[in-house]
């Protein structure tokens, strides 16, 4: 995944996201979503055929600690996912 700053302001930023699945950036997103200081967070395929995410979020912090604070959540709720998931699928 390359991430890359399109505009950045105190309270709002924008992205270009690539070599990544929009996925992914949904889950951020989702965690995005559940803070209270954020008030917007949106995904877009820029176009299909670049494989070029956008992303742009707007908060009362700064929004690149809320960025890392919800993509922290993601992975750590992907990881008990994993867990989930190898605990009750038993391969021979």
């Amino acid at each position: 995944m390359q991430a890359k700053v399109i505009t950045s302001e105190p309270k709002e930023i924008s992205l270009s996201i690539t070599e990544t699945d929009i996925g992914i950036l949904y889950i951020i997103q989702h965690e995005l979503l559940k803070e209270p200081n954020i008030d917007f967070a949106g995904v877009i395929i820029k176009h299909p055929l670049t494989n070029e995410c956008w992303m742009r979020i707007n908060s009362s912090v700064k929004p690149l600690a809320a960025i890392k604070k919800s993509t922290d959540s993601a992975i750590q709720i992907a990881e008990d996912f994993k867990k989930l998931f190898h605990s009750k699928i038993k391969v021979n």
